[in-house]
């Protein structure tokens, strides 16, 4: 009977033992670690590019926990609402495996979050949360049509930009979406020379385009439309035609959105010159606004350099002068080809040019690609499309360069940057690529390779189009059939997108979209290039600066 007792005695404290190791006592615990996907993420931090289609989470605790006792209401997956979970121990007792229950969303962010407080038979004292964002779905979100009916389709719903948001009274290109009356010359450049694009396209006729450009041209020339010396203003009243100054003391001309601007009226105006009297009519209008740019008199008391503003209140308080090498090339060209005021052939090789002197002309060599003129690394992409629009940089040259070659390896030096990524920004790569200005989060900032802050922004590859014609259809690709459901919408593409913060702007603005427009008709066909290289007054002031074209 002892005996038996004693065998009784031993089963009982064996199986007492064998609950207390499945069961252990958890005081305090932490945990030491979590991966997602098999990469260690910290606490507190973010990582990009989780597969959305297979996620595993793997936690590690400080110790041992009592599997028997886990609170789920403190460890969540959440993205707006908790997203549920599976979930499993291994044997021993110190991970904890989870996976989504459902198939997670692509290019969206979640927040795992372990909780403080009582949980797995223990204290766990202090919380552990970390956030992942998914990746790109490669699956097309709209059906594949032919590469020349995908450019159409860009280009037209481009267009509608401006036509159908255009303002209501001066014709002109409102300065984004949602400014109201605020106008812009410069992007309304852009939209005169995309009118021009829209006739040749059939998106409208010749009769509804010219009657939107003698609206226009109505505008411009009425004696109420601010102008000064014969320059207008950086942004305008579109209803009253008065100045909206751009800061305090830009209030008065700004003469490279001037030039912007007349790149566009001069298309226009090559075009229609042979036209009915009515577009005749336009034309002289046009041609009257032309002569009366004061180029010569903004040099400011005869210095040997252009100045970029002047205000009848402030004067010459801004003080900017432009200086090569950047996006006001044009500025000199139709200085130096106006009828009345011409610029000098000193002003352009002294002031815009410096004689050669850095930063107009560089040389050296970036991603092993020879850059001719500018900053190192090229600066924003926009330098190699504002002032080529109507500009034919196929076959323009000069003392300095050659301008095809400085624009194809600008393009080419940009995305290469954007391959490289020295940044990690995440998706980043040969389909996904293109720093210029445009909006950020909170802002706006002209990106660079030197100013690269993770935001692509869709203006720069597919304006590019002449340059890299296979790369900037490789972007337009990506833009459209991978990532077209969050930054296609009615006007084309919105204005930038940064895939590493899944942030997508949701503006369109003038002198991004007009570059689209009129970039992929040079490409496609050369049209505005032959129709503006065709004006005799810059023929002659090409020739007067020693370019050869």
């Amino acid at each position: 009977m002892r005996y038996f007792t004693f065998i009784l005695l031993i089963i009982t404290l064996a199986i007492s033992c064998k609950k207390e190791d499945n069961n252990p006592v958890v005081n305090n615990f932490q945990v030491d670690s979590i991966f997602i996907n098999n990469t260690y993420v910290p606490n507190g931090k973010t990582i990009n590019g989780v597969d959305f289609k297979n996620i595993s989470i793997r936690i590690h605790f400080t110790s041992k926990v009592d599997t028997t006792k886990f609170l789920k209401s403190k460890l969540t997956i959440s993205s707006g609402v908790d997203t549920a979970y599976n979930h499993k121990f291994d044997n021993s007792a110190q991970v904890l495996y989870i996976s989504p229950s459902n198939k997670l969303n692509p290019l969206s962010q979640y927040r795992l979050l372990f909780d403080q407080g009582p949980n797995l038979g223990g204290i766990f004292t202090s919380s552990y949360t970390t956030v992942f964002r998914t990746r790109v779905d490669s699956v097309p979100k709209f059906p594949i049509i032919p590469d020349e009916d995908l450019l159409t389709l860009i280009q037209e719903q481009t267009f509608k930009y401006f036509w159908d948001y255009a303002h209501p009274i001066s014709g002109l290109a409102r300065e984004r979406y949602g400014s109201g009356d605020v106008v812009t010359s410069g992007g309304s450049g852009f939209g005169l020379m995309s009118i021009l694009v829209g006739i040749e396209r059939d998106f409208i006729t010749r009769t509804e385009g010219f009657e939107r450009l003698n609206t226009v041209v109505n505008f411009l020339i009425n004696p109420e439309t601010d102008r000064f010396h014969g320059a207008f203003p950086h942004w305008i009243n579109g209803t009253t035609g008065k100045v909206y100054p751009f800061s305090t003391y830009d209030n008065g001309g700004d003469l490279v959105e001037t030039a912007l601007l007349f790149q566009g009226l001069l298309t226009v105006k090559e075009y229609f010159k042979t036209g009915s009297q009515p577009e005749r009519d336009m034309c002289d209008s046009i041609q009257k606004l032309w002569e009366e740019v004061e180029w010569s008199w903004y040099n400011k008391n005869q210095e040997d350099v252009l100045y970029w503003h002047w205000s009848p209140n402030y004067e010459w308080a801004v003080n900017l002068q432009i200086r090569g090498w950047n996006e006001a090339l044009i500025v000199y060209i139709l200085g130096a080809s106006s009828p009345t005021f011409p610029i000098s052939n000193e002003i352009y090789h002294d002031g815009w040019a410096r004689n050669g002197a850095y930063p107009m002309v560089n040389n050296k060599t970036f991603y092993n690609i020879q850059l001719p003129l500018g900053f190192d690394y090229g600066g924003p992409l926009f330098f190699a499309h504002y002032s080529f629009l109507g500009l034919d940089p196929r076959n323009l040259s000069d003392q300095y360069a050659n301008y095809w070659g400085q624009n194809v390896a600008h393009t080419q030096i940009n995305r290469a940057h954007c391959i490289a990524n020295p940044k990690r920004y995440q998706g980043y790569s040969a389909d996904c690529w293109g720093l210029s200005a445009g909006d950020i989060q909170n802002g706006y900032s002209a990106s660079s390779p030197t100013n690269d802050l993770g935001v692509i922004s869709p203006t720069a590859a597919l304006s590019s189009f002449p340059y890299t014609p296979i790369e900037s259809m490789q972007a337009l690709q990506f833009f459209y059939y991978t990532i077209g459901d969050k930054i296609w919408g009615e006007y084309g593409f919105k204005d930038s997108f940064n895939l590493t913060t899944l942030w997508y702007a949701n503006s369109y603005l003038a002198i991004d979209q007009g570059p689209i427009i009129c970039m992929i008709e040079n490409h496609r066909t050369g049209f505005l290039w032959d129709t503006f290289m065709a004006n005799e007054d810059i023929q002659n002031g090409l020739e007067a600066l020693g370019f050869s074209y």
